[in-house]
Formats: C-alpha cells, structure tokens, sequence
C-alpha cells in the first residue's frame, strides 16, 4: 500500500516537474496589482465625421488614465486641457479669483474618464514641448504662487471650488513631468522640452509645492517627479527630499526598452533607492512605459513594433513580469488617439488592436482577485495566475523574443494542480493570426492543458 501510494505521488511530481508552465492554485501571494493604467482616457464621437473607442475602452476596466500630454490632443480639447498654462492662462492673475481660471475642456475631458469607471492620475505641469520656441517649460515666477494654483485645481475638483463637480475624488496628483530629460547633456540651456532649469531649481521647486499640497490635503497623495531615465539624478532627488522632510505618497518614474528585464531591473532600482532614502511606505509607479529599441536611427522600427504583434507581446510580457517585482501600477504610454505611440487602437478605424488584448486579458486576472504561484520554464515566456474564492482560475501567458529570426511556435504544456476533466476550458489567443480568438483546449493523458505559442503571443486560459 505505502509502495503503491508512493509511486502516485512520484507519478504526479513527475507530471509537475515535466510541463513547461506550472500553476498552483493553492498557493496564496496577493492581491493582483494594477498594471494595467493608462495614459489619458477614452475618446467619444460628437454627432457628425468623428470616431471614438468610448465603448471599448470602458471594457478594458483601465483603473487610472494619466492625464499628461493630453493637450495635444483636440479629442480631448486641444491646448485648452488638462497643462496648469490652460487652466490658469494668465500667470499675472488673482490665484483666489474664480475668474482667472479656464476648467472648461478639462472638466469635459476628465467627466469622459469618469464616465467609463477610470479613476484620474493628474498630472500638475506642462506637455513637452518640441517646438524651437519653448514657453511653458520654465521654473514658474513664483513657486508658491505656483503651488496655490495647484490647490485651487485640487479644490475644484474635489471640493467643488468654482463650479466645480464636487465628488470627484481624485486621489493622485503628480508634480512636474520628466524634470531631468535634458540636463545630462546641459541641453536644458539651449533647447529644453520639459525643464528649462537647473536640477537645484527643481528641487526647490518641488519642496514648495509639494509641502503646500501635503498641507491643504493630507488624505490625498501627492508625489512625482515622473523621471524620465537618469538615475544620478534620481538618487540626488531622492537624497534632497529625504534630508528637507518632504513627503513622498509616490515616486513615478519612466522606461522605453525592448527587453521586459531591462524594465523590472529599473522597478528594483527605483525601490531599493527609495529604501534608501526611508520612503519605505512611498508607492512605486511606473507611468511611462512602451517598446522602444532607439529614439534616432531605429525609431521609425520603434513606431512599428508599438502598433504589431511583437509590441503587443511585449506589452504582455511588461506586465507579467512586472506583477513579480516592486511596482505598484504601470501606465502605459498613450491611448491618445493622434500618437504613433497608442498600440491599442487603429490609427484610422480607432478598432482595437493586438496590445489592446493584453490589458483586457488583464482585467481578467483582476477579476480572479488572488495571485497564485506559478512559473515557466522557458525563458522567452512569462506567465501570472489567478484564482478567486471558488477555485475559479485565470492562467495568462505571453511569449516574446527580441531576436525576430525566432520563427517556431512553441507547444507548451500547462499544469494546473488539481485541475480535473470535469472544468470547463476556455482560452483566447493572440498572434499573427488571432485577435483575443477563442480556441478549444483540452487535457492530455497527464491531464495538462496543450497551447501552441508564436514566438510573439500571449494567450488567456480561464479555467471556470
């Protein structure tokens, strides 16, 4: 009896150990995190030669769009929307005078994200500016001035302050935009985009505001700087505000990569810096992220890769891989309908494309509530699972290479511990030939689920 009892659960670890994806239901590690936000929020079609994905954004359940360089967008209201140049015009006005502000796109902008249960990320600052004439992205006259305006946008639309909607409930609220884009090569003093000032500028700068929004709203979260890629600066930031005693609900920061690994080495940097510092309770937020493998040269590739199959892989990969390290929300980087850089929607149609999947997959997941173990043996797939409190799982996998020469699909074997014949199966498949397609899946002899995966895919199995 013991021999024969051995031997099954020799047979059975054999199984385990044999499959190239393992998923253990039984095996609690947390809450499935928010890595799908966004950057800004749905479009929604007026009456006459206009296109939305109003409807298909709202099932994609984003969680936060983030508002920066929403302004260049006339969907969203253009130059009028969103940048503190807009809503507060004239720097010379009365800060306390209803009057001095302009809330009109913006409010139109932010009801449109609201309406389809996204919360709002606000960015407090300016757009980047390309142009050869810069004209927003100076150190402001007077940083408390500055810092009040911010507080009267706050109230706004929090409290009601000037008409506004009082209830939104906007909880983030983000200092500045990529304050040290340009200084590592003093471009800063010639030809800024987002900072035409010296790090100790901002620094100052961003004490100010910060100490005064912690100050009139100490049950929101307030926090930046959205660091574009320097990491001295960052740890000089970091050092700064740590020694002054300024308070960091959040850290947010950048990455533009082709490689998933390069992104989760830069959500361990940013955490063990902030640990640092002492901002161990500071939340970590990744809100600029998309594929990119130069911004010169290779660029034209970049644009490319955003908007097919492989950058939609890669987008799957991101947020997999993620969900294991030390961030608490990625905002990808944009759903703004007139960028090269939006790889969910179709430029012309605005139909939703391959990466569009990824982040609905993910809503999936979400919905299951629970991370489960799970791991892959292969080192160009990545996989998270989750299960809710009826056993109900969700199993999503991607597989990316950066090397485009790898052209095999892969027939990958899933285990599931305890999974029976009796479960229901479904799975839904993205790659070269499918758009989130529903495919049949069944057990083999082991019991183990069989997929086939492109070298650039990512499939979703809910086992219900």
């Amino acid at each position: 009896m013991k021999r024969t009892l051995l031997y099954c659960i020799m047979l059975l670890m054999s199984a385990y150990a044999n499959a190239d994806v393992r998923v253990n239901p039984n095996i609690k590690k947390g809450p499935v995190k928010m890595m799908n936000g966004m950057n800004n929020g749905p479009t929604k079609a007026g009456t006459d030669q206009q296109r939305d994905y109003f409807e298909a954004y709202k099932a994609c359940r984003i969680p936060y769009a983030r508002t920066h360089d929403a302004s260049f967008s006339s969907a969203y209201g253009g130059e009028h929307t969103v940048d503190i140049s807009a809503i507060f015009p004239d720097f010379s006005k009365d800060v306390n005078d209803p009057a001095s502000y302009d809330f009109t796109e913006t409010d139109i902008y932010l009801s449109k994200i609201h309406s389809v249960g996204t919360g709002v990320f606000f960015r407090l600052g300016q757009r980047i500016e390309h142009n050869f004439k810069k004209y927003h992205i100076y150190p402001p006259k007077d940083y408390k001035k500055w810092a009040q305006i911010c507080e009267h946008i706050i109230r706004h639309y929090n409290e009601g302050w000037a008409n506004g909607v009082k209830g939104d409930n906007i909880i983030y609220w983000e200092i500045w935009n990529e304050p040290d884009l340009d200084e590592a090569d003093d471009r800063w003093k010639t030809d800024p985009r987002t900072w035409g000032g010296t790090r100790e500028e901002f620094f100052k700068f961003y004490e100010i505001v910060a100490n005064h929004l912690n100050k009139c709203f100490p049950n929101l979260k307030i926090g930046g700087p959205a660091l574009c890629y320097d990491e001295e600066w960052a740890d000089a930031f970091l050092k700064y505000m740590s020694e002054h005693k300024v308070l960091l609900d959040f850290f947010s920061y950048h990455c533009y990569t082709n490689d998933p690994a390069v992104m989760t080495g830069r959500v361990d940097l940013m955490h063990d810096m902030l640990l640092k510092y002492g901002y161990k309770d500071t939340e970590t937020i990744l809100n600029e992220w998309n594929y990119n493998n130069g911004w010169t040269d290779t660029y034209p590739n970049s644009v490319l890769t955003m908007n097919n199959i492989k950058g939609a892989a890669f987008v799957a990969a991101c947020i997999i891989d993620c969900q294991a390290h030390p961030v608490d929300m990625l905002m990808y980087y944009d759903a703004r309908p007139s960028t090269v850089f939006n790889g969910l929607f179709d430029f012309y149609t605005l139909a939703p494309k391959e990466s569009y999947y990824a982040f609905y997959a993910w809503s999936k997941l979400v919905d299951r509530g629970t991370e489960v173990e799970s791991s892959a043996d292969e080192k160009d797939v990545y996989v998270t699972a989750a299960a809710d409190e009826t056993g109900r799982t969700s199993v999503f996998m991607a597989r990316f290479n950066q090397n485009s020469n790898v052209v095999a699909s892969k027939k990958m074997k899933v285990h599931v511990e305890g999974l029976t014949a009796s479960r229901e199966i479904v799975g839904h498949l993205t790659d070269s030939s499918h758009m989130y397609t529903e495919i049949p899946l069944s057990l083999n002899e082991e019991g183990d689920i069989m997929v086939w995966l492109e070298p650039e895919s990512f499939v979703m199995i809910e086992i219900r």
